[in-house]
């Protein structure tokens, strides 16, 4: 995404033609972006060869998945819709991770029949639900067994997973008692340790500390896990203030890890693959005169980007056409959504807008579309993916008719 000439492009196409040939508001999505995070990510962990499971609840268009797939990745569910839109964008089931505190028998079972790579259990009660359904089905069922490593991942407490007061895992006490209860089990096969501390994780010190807890845990339980599922996090730049995450340290890390313990590795990737591919073309409606500021009211809204207002995440807004002017008050980038909290960002030194035009909001590809909603009876944007220079639609706008 550049400037030309002033004209904000997206991967060489003008964002006032995309706007004026799709309308408004449209999620688009630069494929290059998408091949160069997947080989960037290969490359740095290149010498761990890690299984690389796509996290699909970050972003779960089939046509985004099947692109996913023919890079060489495989998927991390969360249930059974995942599973079945993973597989039917021909994803391996060897290659499908089940993740999940809450797996119904249902999705068990689905899970069981498609033979998918592991099914990565979180509680007693669910082991012993596993166990049933693998005893009825005369099935001997791979499963991970997720630990709760107690780890303080630094985000948002919305998207924190690895400490003792979160639902995910089972504690260091019932961790050793399940892989003892495992061992004898006719219909379970202990294939996995599963851990994922968190979400937009910008610093590699809190995996190191994971790291060392699991290694801790592999020695009390005296287990070979030919699996060790470290799961995802890693963070991206949202605000541009060149904060990266030291990918290459942790590396460094996981392969001594490796050396150690000879397990083959699983990450779930999701946000550092799709997250900076995606941006938000939107439309000024009306500029409403505030006292201290200014409110862009766009036609895009909370149902549309939910991050905002669920996480108070920040996402660069940016104008598809430069001027010089620059605006006396402050700008706050609001929806038309009746809710308070359906705006994007307050901004304070931004050029000067008028109605009609169009601006980016930058970063959406992950957690975007899939969180998005149909809240007053709005209906989905149109998607687009650009690759090779050609404008391909991945997901029609949804029709208001068919939706009321």
């Amino acid at each position: 995404m550049k400037y030309k000439l002033k004209e904000l492009t997206i991967e060489n196409f003008k964002v006032k033609t995309l706007a004026k040939n799709y309308d408004t508001p449209i999620y688009c999505y630069s494929f290059e972006k998408i091949k160069n995070n997947i080989n960037k990510f290969k490359k740095v962990f290149l010498k761990i060869n890690p299984l690389i499971c796509f996290s699909v609840k970050s972003n779960s268009n089939s046509n985004l998945l099947r692109e996913i797939n023919k890079l060489g990745l495989g998927a991390d569910v969360v249930s059974m819709g995942e599973l079945m839109k993973a597989l039917k964008s021909g994803i391996n089931p060897n290659k499908i991770v089940f993740s999940g505190v809450g797996k119904t028998s249902e999705e068990i079972i689905f899970a069981v029949k498609k033979k998918i790579l592991l099914i990565n259990a979180e509680s007693k009660s669910e082991i012993l639900e596993i166990e049933k359904i693998a005893k009825k089905t005369n099935n001997k069922v791979n499963v991970g067994l997720r630990l709760n490593p107690n780890t303080d991942a630094g985000t948002l407490s919305q998207i924190s997973t690895g400490k003792k007061e979160n639902k995910f895992g089972v504690s260091e006490e019932i961790f050793i008692d399940l892989v003892e209860y495992l061992k004898n089990s006719k219909y379970l096969k202990l294939k996995c340790l599963s851990v994922h501390i968190g979400s937009q994780i910008l610093n590699h010190k809190p995996y190191i500390k994971m790291l060392k807890v699991i290694e801790k845990i592999i020695k009390k339980t005296q287990f070979y896990f030919e699996y060790i599922d470290l799961g995802g996090g890693m963070g991206i730049d949202y605000e541009n203030k060149k904060r990266k995450i030291n990918l290459k340290k942790y590396a460094l890390s996981v392969e001594k890890f490796k050396k150690r313990n000879n397990s083959k590795i699983i990450f779930e990737p999701g946000r550092s693959i799709v997250g900076d591919s995606g941006y938000l073309i939107s439309k000024i409606i009306y500029i409403k005169e505030g006292y201290k500021k200014d409110f862009i009211i766009l036609d895009a809204a909370m149902n549309d980007l939910m991050r905002p207002a669920l996480y108070n995440a920040k996402h660069r807004i940016i104008p598809a056409k430069k001027n010089k002017t620059q605006s006396l008050k402050i700008y706050e980038f609001v929806g038309p959504i009746c809710e308070s909290t359906d705006k994007f960002s307050t901004v304070n030194k931004f050029q000067k807008l008028k109605e009609k035009d169009l601006i980016v909001i930058c970063d959406v590809g992950a957690y975007g579309m899939s969180l998005s909603s149909n809240y007053n009876l709005r209906p989905k944007p149109i998607e687009l993916l650009i690759k090779n220079s050609k404008i391909k639609i991945i997901s029609k706008r949804q029709d208001l008719k068919e939706l009321v």
